[in-house]
């Protein structure tokens, strides 16, 4: 499995439209280049967000450059237009995995 992380500097004020964007684009790339969904995480700073992207591989990764489809393309550029900067931070291959898709029961005293 491969893993892209992302780190998003935002214009102010444009979280919102960043956000809705973000998904947009998400969705295209999960239906047409077959990459396991992201998530967009807000950090401490409020014009920083990162994203975490999975995929089954790097040459699958790969083919999110290839897309052509023009909803997508409509929606990169909105991206792009609140964006001040944007950068790949690290591009990972999973090498152990204990990632649960449920919490267990038990609590931490």
């Amino acid at each position: 499995m491969f893993i892209a992380v992302y780190e998003f500097e935002i214009k102010q004020g444009t979280e919102a439209r960043f956000r809705k964007a973000w998904l947009e684009v998400t969705k295209a790339i999960y239906q047409q280049c077959g990459s396991f969904g992201s998530r967009l995480h807000t950090s401490d700073d409020p014009n920083i967000l990162v994203g975490y992207a999975q995929w089954p591989s790097r040459e699958q990764w790969e083919k999110d450059h290839e897309l052509t489809d023009a909803l997508y393309l409509v929606a990169r550029q909105k991206m792009r237009d609140c964006l001040v900067q944007s950068k790949t931070v690290y591009k990972l291959e999973v090498s152990d995995d204990y990632l649960q898709a449920y919490s267990a029961t038990a609590t931490c005293a």
